[in-house]
């Protein structure tokens, strides 16, 4: 591996708040490299990952005229966020046999499942999480600046997660991974955002009959007002 000195990379942001207000964040990865960046020279990837917990796949099947849950697919240490990019496509960058070791790119992610085997319901969760941009392959590619410098924007959406989320950026020279910088930030809620999930963690009955109560006044509200039109 070669000295951290050929490679720099920084955040734009430790600690991503989640307020009430939250629509996404966008999150800066940049540095430099000590040789030049681009084709026939050293190329960038960077990794990143949130938390990871299970996932539930379920496949509907149509019973007398009625959707129902049917088959489903259990997968373990599922990372709620992944995002991975290069100054090119990683897969041209790394060999395969690489890549997978690393986990890098959506057909290296090791899905262990229970339940149903069919490879569809794997397909369905990788589906499932690109429609929420939840998981992103090479959607912001790393961007080069001059010969050195590097830069990437690392869209979180609204439905990002709390937790403990990290970044790896990787050096590649001649199809190898020389240097690594380790980096990493926190997603957490805040305000009454904070004190909402508070309430829904520590006094699930509390916060449903609230929840109730807001749906039945809304429902009365709408009515009046229709009426009135």
């Amino acid at each position: 591996m070669a000295q951290s000195s050929e490679l720099v990379a920084r955040l734009s942001t430790e600690r991503v708040s989640i307020t009430t207000a939250f629509t996404g964040e966008s999150i800066l990865v940049f540095g430099s490299t000590e040789q030049p960046l681009g084709p026939g020279g050293d190329e960038v990837v960077v990794l990143a990952r949130g938390p990871s917990g299970p996932f539930v796949v379920r496949r509907k099947v149509q019973v007398l005229g009625l959707w129902l849950n049917g088959p489903s697919a259990r997968f373990e240490d599922v990372p709620v966020f992944y995002a991975v990019a290069g100054t090119r496509p990683p897969w041209q960058l790394l060999p395969e046999q690489t890549r997978h070791q690393l986990g890098i790119g959506l057909d290296s992610i090791q899905l262990a499942s229970t339940g149903a085997r069919a490879p569809g319901f794997r397909r369905a969760l990788i589906e499932l999480k690109r429609s929420s941009r939840l998981w992103q392959e090479e959607d912001a590619p790393v961007e080069i600046a001059g010969s050195r410098l590097f830069n990437m924007r690392l869209q979180l959406p609204a439905t990002v997660q709390p937790g403990s989320y990290r970044v790896e950026v990787m050096l590649v020279r001649a199809r190898r991974v020389v240097a690594v910088e380790q980096l990493g930030f926190i997603v957490q809620r805040t305000g009454t955002a904070a004190e909402i999930e508070s309430v829904a963690r520590g006094r699930p009955v509390i916060y449903a009959a609230i929840c109730i109560l807001l749906a039945a006044f809304a429902g009365w509200a709408g009515s009046v007002v229709f009426r009135r039109a």
